[in-house]
């Protein structure tokens, strides 16, 4: 089992920045990639970004490329991933949840709680 605990979420002025953090423990062995994935409101959700715990290999969608950035960090048994955005627009007001994908499997099968990110003007 894999547990994901989500921080770093809230309120931000369109221009502004927000830093979103979450914390994997449990079987982070298991772990092989982590990632954002953000459902705006009356949308479906999409992946924000993802990092590859390996080798720390990155993918952004194309509406976070050059302002948002995800890294990892990692010990022996917990696994770390942030979300830096920056120049959020309100097209960025969404529910994000952390994601966790585990060997062998091609889908992110673990979530965290998620946190509401409004954008306002």
């Amino acid at each position: 089992r894999v547990e994901l605990v989500e921080s770093g979420g809230g309120s931000v002025e369109a221009g502004g920045s927000l830093k979103l953090s979450c914390a994997a423990s449990g079987s982070t062995y298991t772990v092989c990639e982590m990632g954002y994935y953000r459902r705006p409101p009356g949308k479906e959700r999409e992946l924000v970004a993802s990092i590859k715990r390996d080798d720390g290999t990155t993918n952004y969608a194309v509406s976070a490329k050059g302002r948002f950035t995800i890294s990892q960090e990692k010990d022996n048994t917990r696994l770390w991933i942030y979300l830096q955005m920056n120049s959020l627009t309100t097209e960025a007001t969404a529910f994000y949840s952390c994601a966790a994908r585990r060997g062998g499997s091609v889908q992110f099968g673990d979530w965290g709680q998620g946190t509401p990110v409004p954008v306002s003007t």
